[in-house]
């Protein structure tokens, strides 16, 4: 699990570098597949997110929760853990991308799920340009 959630991990924080090989697409898929069964989110709100809009919708946020906790960077009780993200991050690109991860921290949502939406939320407005949501 902890290899796969690396691998995850290192997509959302920076796909034009490690994620083009067919492995990686294909364990993006899988955990795509995954979570949006799980949430119910609908696939044009889920793509809408990589262009910046962050619909407040239910099933967008628990999408986004089922991605973070398959990923092992938040609890139950919807607490990011920063240590186990930056922990992720490989050597060569964190210190690019742990000074985001450390500002956006653990925003407070209402639930879980939102907090989780949040999280994302706060990466893309502090780095649009390598943000990528599954």
């Amino acid at each position: 699990m902890y290899k796969i959630s690396a691998l995850v991990i290192l997509c959302v924080s920076i796909p034009t570098i490690l994620c083009m090989s067919d492995e990686m697409q294909e364990l993006l898929d899988m955990l795509h597949n995954t979570c949006r069964e799980q949430s119910g989110a609908a696939e044009d709100v889920i793509r809408a997110v990589s262009k910046g809009v962050f619909a407040d919708d239910q099933n967008l946020k628990c999408y986004a929760k089922c991605i973070m906790t398959e990923m092992s960077t938040i609890s139950d009780d919807g607490v990011v853990d920063v240590e186990a993200t930056v922990a992720l991050l490989p050597e060569d690109v964190r210190s690019k991308f742990e000074p985001t991860v450390r500002k956006c921290g653990s925003p407070a949502g209402a639930d879980a799920c939102d907090t989780a939406l949040k999280a994302f939320k706060c990466y893309y407005e502090n780095d649009p340009a390598d943000f990528f949501f599954p």
